[in-house]
């Protein structure tokens, strides 16, 4: 017959597993009061731990907030940003006091119409020919226009002597005078600020060449503030960088010299606008030509017809017209 087991054997060998078992959950006081003691110090290390995470995203902020500070202009608050058109810069010529376009910003601005744009802007001559037609700027592309408003009188006002040397002078009544802009598109937001509080840019002022108002181009030929213009086309200056000559001063002149009554002659004035998916072109033409006056567009191109001020107005445009276009 096979062994027997006897039941004391079985008895013997249960306490002994069982007394293993409850050995290591817990019965030794030393190793407990170690366990506590660990939970209880990771319970205190954790919301330090947090407020030094917290610290240091602090600290990296503030920092980020330094660098950009610093980086940013000190005469152009956040609001004139949307004045700046992107662009590469351009530099400043010590030696003259004046921006001289480099090569790679002539580049840069020889945004030239589209065939459909100069088709459009030649019928727009062609109606007036012959006519006097005022051009602040001067690409290759205006070079027909002597030609279409031959009769007339044309004169060109450019900046650029390299350009201003590629045509030639009195060709069909052609004049072209050489001068400067010193006005940077940076300035665009304070400007406008100050032609609206300054009652010397109102377009009741007379005297252009005498105004007060930052925005008047004081220094041009006689004969441009004494003629009365039928078309004015602004494409001139640059005003393709912060730094480069912005065409606020262009603009603002253009709507005045619209508004005056030339000697005998009370006809409105047709203001050609290039380049008006930029910022400063689009508000200024808004503040100055009014949005009431729009009577067509192509591409880039807007056209302003401007009626000679009437002489008990003190504001370009009704307090309508200027919400519709925008405000600051």
């Amino acid at each position: 017959m096979p062994p027997q087991v006897s039941h004391g054997g079985a008895f013997q060998i249960g306490p002994s597993v069982l007394f293993c078992n409850g050995g290591g959950s817990g019965s030794s006081p030393k190793h407990g009061g170690t366990a506590r003691r660990m939970k209880f110090h990771g319970k205190k290390l954790l919301p330090l731990l947090v407020l030094v995470l917290s610290c240091l995203s602090i600290l990296r902020l503030l920092k980020i907030a330094m660098i950009a500070s610093h980086s940013s202009s000190p005469e152009c608050s956040s609001e004139c940003t949307n004045f700046l058109s992107n662009a590469t810069p351009a530099v400043d010529s010590e030696s003259s006091g004046r921006h001289e376009p480099t090569p790679a910003a002539t580049a840069a601005n020889a945004t030239l119409l589209t065939p459909k744009e100069f088709m459009f802007l030649s019928k727009l001559v062609t109606r007036k020919a012959p006519c006097n037609l005022l051009v602040f700027g001067l690409q290759s592309q205006y070079y027909n226009l002597s030609s279409i408003n031959a009769g007339g009188i044309t004169v060109f006002l450019e900046d650029d002597p390299l350009k201003i040397s590629a045509i030639k002078a009195d060709f069909n009544g052609t004049r072209i005078y050489n001068v400067k802009y010193q006005i940077p598109a940076k300035k665009a937001y304070n400007l406008l600020k100050h032609a609206r509080k300054n009652p010397a840019c109102s377009p009741t002022t007379n005297l252009l060449n005498q105004s007060s108002c930052k925005l008047a181009l004081r220094n041009l030929p006689e004969d441009v503030y004494k003629l009365k213009w039928d078309v004015v086309v602004v494409d001139g200056p640059i005003g393709d960088t912060p730094e480069a000559p912005g065409r606020m001063p262009t603009i603002y002149t253009a709507g005045m010299l619209a508004r005056t009554d030339g000697v005998g002659k009370k006809t409105t004035t047709d203001v050609v606008v290039h380049d008006v998916h930029r910022t400063i072109e689009k508000w200024f033409s808004w503040e100055f030509f009014c949005e009431q006056n729009l009577v067509s567009a192509k591409g880039k191109l807007w056209v302003f017809r401007i009626p000679v001020h009437q002489s008990n107005s003190t504001s370009f445009c009704s307090s309508e017209t200027v919400v519709n276009g925008g405000s600051i």
